[in-house]
């Protein structure tokens, strides 16, 4: 891992320009901005349906449980799938590469100063 130590600023500030921190950030977004627009998509099209598809949302689909009642609980249940799946990327894509960041940034700090004001 190659981080220049006689740069200013703070282990962290010296560690977001490195490879592996860039790569971190990049798995993160990948995961986390699709999945954001997905559910924002899937929640705003059930509050444009509860507005304006009164008919449909209405419609029951057993007993007195209608659409709008099966389209609210799908939403607990996304979020909940949701959660999960990133539980399970954060696990298998950015623990591994975190960990071996915090290593590397907590063996940095406990050698060099951090502020070029403090190395003087």
């Amino acid at each position: 891992m190659s981080v220049d130590k006689s740069a200013s600023g703070t282990v962290y500030e010296r560690f977001q320009g490195n490879t592996e921190f860039q790569e971190l950030r990049r798995r993160f977004r990948r995961f986390a901005f699709p999945m954001t627009a997905a559910f924002l998509s899937w929640y705003l099209l059930y509050v444009v349906m509860s507005g304006w598809a009164r008919g449909f949302m209405g419609t029951e689909v057993v007993g007195s449980i209608n659409v709008a009642l099966v389209f609210g609980l799908l939403q607990f249940v996304s979020t909940f799938v949701i959660a999960w799946l990133y539980a399970r990327h954060a696990d298998r894509k950015l623990d591994p590469v975190a960990a071996k960041l915090r290593t590397a940034i907590e063996a940095d700090d406990s050698g060099a100063p951090e502020t070029a004001e403090e190395a003087r």
